[in-house]
């Protein structure tokens, strides 16, 4: 092992690398190389994600290109996105479309990679890192999520039926109630509406469940889990009011009513032939 002193920026992320460390943080650039001024360990950084060595997905937080991403420089935020949260301090799972793919609803490939944590929100350059999408909730629900092994150690990300209750919830986010729609059709072979308890109420919408409701009776044709959810929101206790089905798009008071999911439906889902 070099020592310290004698040790290049370069050399010390070579080492962290063969010793199954994957990303560091500026600070901890500045504890190893105490005595370089800031300017030379900016510069060598800079130097080095140039080179493709390392890049630098969030604001003072590095990853080490792996060989099998050194062509492209770009390196998929499964890779390092625990190590990214941890560095932040903050809760996190994986969610909306990127939860999907993970579930093997891939129909849809996203071209960014979802992340939802809790607020307050912060700052992310898209110029730094254009792959991330977050998401951003009071609370993050533990109870309903699930781990993935990754190449660098494991993964967070929401369960068939969070991910579905997401897709609805924040359909605006993924292009709307249609591909909202087209990926829970996907879904439903791994969901188990009966694992929603109550204390889903705590981290969602009545109206949410409203909608998710009407869409697996009425468009995904899952008259099953449309029970099963209802007599949830019947025990409950929820009263439930009418709620445009979009509730982005505009609701006409002669608009069609649906009686027992109390949705105005103002939108004409369509779902994507697979």
């Amino acid at each position: 092992m070099h020592k310290i002193s004698a040790m290049t920026i370069r050399n010390w992320i070579y080492e962290r690398s063969i010793s199954g460390l994957p990303t560091f943080s500026y600070e901890e650039v500045r504890m190893a190389f105490v005595n370089l001024s800031e300017q030379v360990v900016r510069n060598e950084l800079y130097r080095l994600a140039n080179q493709k060595v390392i890049v630098s997905p969030y604001k003072r937080f590095y990853v080490i290109i792996p060989s099998h991403y050194a062509a492209k420089g770009i390196v998929p935020p499964y890779y390092y996105i625990d190590h990214l949260m941890r560095y932040l301090n903050k809760p996190y799972y994986v969610s909306l479309l990127s939860a999907a793919e993970l579930l093997g609803a891939a129909h849809q490939r996203p071209q960014r990679y979802y992340v939802t944590t809790t607020f307050p929100t912060f700052q992310s350059s898209k110029k730094k890192n254009s792959l991330l999408a977050w998401q951003f909730r009071k609370r993050i629900p533990e109870m309903y999520l699930q781990t993935k092994n990754t190449e660098t150690g494991t993964v967070k990300f929401s369960s068939p039926e969070l991910t579905a209750i997401d897709l609805v919830q924040y359909a605006r986010t993924i292009g709307g109630l249609s591909r909202a729609a087209t990926v829970i059709q996907e879904l439903v072979e791994v969901m188990d509406v009966s694992k929603i308890t109550e204390k889903i109420l705590d981290y969602t919408t009545v109206s949410t469940l409203q909608r998710l409701g009407f869409m697996l009776e009425h468009v995904i044709m899952e008259q099953v889990m449309a029970d099963s959810l209802y007599d949830l929101l019947v025990r409950s206790g929820k009263r439930l009011g009418y709620v445009a089905l979009s509730h982005y798009a505009k609701c006409n008071s002669d608009a069609e009513r649906d009686i027992r999911w109390k949705i105005l439906i103002n939108i004409q889902i369509e779902i994507d032939d697979l």
